[in-house]
């Protein structure tokens, strides 16, 4: 085994020493031809220097990871231990080992997809056999690796932050697991440190900075355009080494003013002219599988990309894009970070993201390592309703803090104990309590959360500027969907680039779109419509009451369920926001028809057809009983109008349990009719949380029906 590797760094390196190991490394990587850019050596020398402490933030494909092989292969040269190599994404992870291997080095990996490989990898560290072990941040919380870590960190002679502004509260993509993590391997004194990102500005630069030094409190000083130095109390600093974001292969346009169909239509028809494979980048799980589906039956060879697909799928879909099976792949942010491919012809954003940091960061995927590649954005006014919700979801409430830590107790408790008894809902909780254990205010030991007995004090300074800081990045992005001034210099002087200037390219700049511009073809738009009316919605049933209501165990509620639209259509915009706006009891037609034929599509799948109509209960239900009035005429069945409703709503925007109680109290069965053994038909204007559905089924089936249907006009998320 190697001796530590502060004993072996008792001189600092020189910089021909850092451009020896960097022009060895290109060779491997590039060819013999290639060229070390100056900063990259530079960067190289400094990490190379005892505990040093160094940050890099240079566009994607500036070639930040040769940095970090470099620096390994010098350190490496010197009998010095491995390097340790922190990554948020497995997509990128696996770049990485194969880009290592690559440059001559031996990598490995430690994630979650790969457990029963562990004691090989530990074996091999233990006898000094690997230059690079790459870890994802969850791996602090498990027990096996946990126990390592501290004879590991003894050992290792450099520690790298990749996409390193997931570590500060004010990155695009803060990750409070990987934030943890990197607080963890920064304890240790002896390593150096190298911090690499391609999407930081100045802000989230000077976070990143003062969380690499040895004590949190910092000043920042500038040294030149791409070097700057941070300096702490105790003489400890960081080197920044900081370029240019422009992108001069890269053509970037705005396409405004088409609606969600039109936007359908719009890609329909640029796939088949964009220049080689690509990415299309959409806002949610929804509407990734929306597009994807639309674009198939185009007959395109496209892929869904989500965090709700599993690992190897993943992998399989990135492989396929990478050899270029694929045309594109539609993708939310699960595909961004990392994600190596350089001959990526384009990126297109049905929707903005919500700050020009995660919008630099996604389209840089394109243009690595071609001449030109097309980056374009198709805004729309339903927008900024998601980047709402996402940025409020990622800042703490304190009363909602103290509810959670009173719940835990003394004792642990599992999420799904904690949502019943608080009231939180799941994805609101989950970021809270990884927010408290970054504090040490909670732990988690196996499923169960435990409080560890420290306070939490709830910093309002910093959560409220972080506020207003994702207020102001939202009118950035804004202001770029208005196409107010060059495109690329607008990123660049977003991200605080050193050297914004007019890129002569973009569509601000030369006045022209890409095809099909403002006008996507009439056949398009027809066949979206089409498409999309005709893709019904799954509506998934309750399997189990909650915690602390009368019903106890396993749901007997509505069997299946089925929605003519989902959240933000594309499909029926205009139909939905009459729906909203119409007097009680009012329908739109097309809904009703879309209704009507939906039905037709289900009934090929019923063991048996529905002999009766129930509207869903409601403190309104004019609606409900419109729609169970036509679909009974349609269908000539039954109608039985059965219900009643005490009380107000149910309460909103909270967990199963309260939701649950109020409808247990305000929902009757009070028809005077026997109901039928056979399948019912319940039927809803709108549908949410599924709780309404599944109270009113139960009551169903306590009157003797066998089966429960529910059909709603649209299922909200």
């Amino acid at each position: 085994m190697n001796t530590p590797s502060h004993l072996h760094a008792q001189a600092s390196p020189s910089r021909d020493f850092a451009e020896h190991h960097m022009h060895t490394i290109l060779a491997r990587l590039a060819g013999p031809a290639a060229l070390a850019r100056a900063d990259q050596v530079d960067a190289v020398h400094a990490v190379l220097q005892p505990a040093s402490r160094v940050l890099v933030v240079q566009a994607t494909g500036w070639g930040k990871s040769a940095v970090y092989w470099a620096a390994t292969h010098a350190i490496r040269s010197t009998g010095a231990g491995p390097t340790l190599v922190v990554s948020p994404l497995l997509a990128l992870m696996r770049d990485q080992v194969s880009a290592a291997e690559r440059a001559g080095l031996k990598a490995a990996t430690v994630n979650s997809t790969n457990v029963d490989d562990w004691d090989e990898v530990f074996a091999q560290l233990d006898a000094d056999e690997i230059d690079v072990l790459l870890v994802s941040p969850e791996r602090l919380g498990n027990p096996r690796f946990a126990a390592r870590l501290g004879a590991l960190l003894a050992r290792v002679g450099l520690i790298v932050i990749d996409e390193a502004h997931c570590i500060s509260d004010w990155g695009f993509d803060f990750r409070p697991d990987y934030q943890r993590l990197a607080r963890a391997l920064l304890s240790t004194p002896t390593a150096s440190v190298l911090a690499t990102t391609a999407t930081a500005n100045e802000r989230v630069t000077l976070d990143i900075g003062a969380q690499l030094q040895s004590q949190s409190q910092s000043q920042s000083q500038s040294q030149s355009q791409s070097q700057s130095q941070s300096q702490s109390q105790s003489g400890v600093s960081t080197v920044t080494f900081r370029g240019t974001l422009a992108r001069t292969s890269l053509t970037l346009s705005v396409v405004p003013g088409l609606s969600p169909l039109q936007r359908y239509a719009w890609i329909a028809d640029a796939l088949a002219q964009l220049p080689g494979s690509g990415i299309v980048y959409v806002l949610t799980v929804a509407e990734a599988e929306r597009l994807t589906a639309f674009l198939r039956s185009c007959g395109f060879a496209v892929d869904a990309y989500t965090g709700q697909i599993d690992a190897d799928t993943r992998l399989k879909v990135e492989d396929r894009l990478r050899h270029n099976q694929v045309k594109a792949v539609v993708a939310t942010s699960a595909l961004g970070m990392g994600y190596d491919k350089p001959d990526l012809g384009f990126c297109v954003h049905v929707g903005s993201p919500s700050t020009p940091v995660a919008y630099y960061q996604q389209v840089g995927r394109a243009g690595r390592a071609v001449a030109h590649a097309e980056g374009v954005l198709l805004p729309s006014d339903a927008d900024e309703r998601i980047w709402d919700y996402f940025a409020t979801a990622s800042i703490p409430d304190p009363q909602t803090a103290a509810k959670v830590l009173q719940s835990l107790g003394g004792d642990g408790r599992s999420l799904i104990e904690i949502e019943a008894d608080t009231g939180v809902r799941r994805g609101r909780l989950e970021a809270l309590l990884k927010i408290l254990a970054v504090e040490g205010v909670v732990d988690k030991d196996g499923s169960a959360w435990r409080a560890t007995g420290v306070p939490y004090v709830h910093d309002s300074v910093k959560w409220a500027a972080l506020a207003q800081v994702r207020q102001q990045e939202a009118g950035i992005m804004r202001q770029y969907a208005h196409g107010q001034g060059c495109l690329m210099a607008y990123l660049q002087t977003a991200l605080d680039d050193p050297s914004p200037a007019p890129c002569g390219r973009c569509s601000v700049c030369t006045g022209h779109l890409p095809f099909p511009g403002l006008a996507p073809s009439p056949d398009k738009l027809i066949a979206a419509r089409d498409f999309l009316r005709g893709m019904d919605v799954d509506i998934e049933p309750r399997k189990r009451w909650p915690a602390g209501v009368k019903r106890k165990g396993s749901i007997q509620g509505f069997d299946a369920g089925r929605a003519v639209s989902f959240a933000d259509d594309p499909g029926w915009v205009a139909e939905l926001q009459a729906l909203r706006q119409a007097a009680p009891g009012d329908v739109p037609d097309e809904l009703l028809a879309g209704a009507v034929a939906m039905l037709g599509r289900w009934a090929k799948t019923w063991p048996a057809r529905p002999v009766c109509v129930v509207p869903l209960p409601a403190p309104d239900m004019a609606g409900n009983r419109r729609l169970a009035a036509h679909i009974a005429q349609k269908g000539r069945l039954w109608l039985q109008d059965g219900f009643s409703w005490t009380g107000g709503p149910a309460p909103d925007d909270v967990a199963s349990t309260p939701v649950v109680a109020h409808l247990e109290s305000a929902m009757r069965w009070v028809g005077d009719a026997a109901m039928p053994a056979g399948p019912v038909l319940l039927v809803a204007t709108d549908v949410r949380t599924r709780w309404t559905a599944t109270v009113a089924a139960a009551l169903l089936r306590e009157q003797g029906v066998s089966q429960v249907l529910l059909l709603a006009l649209h299922l909200r998320p």
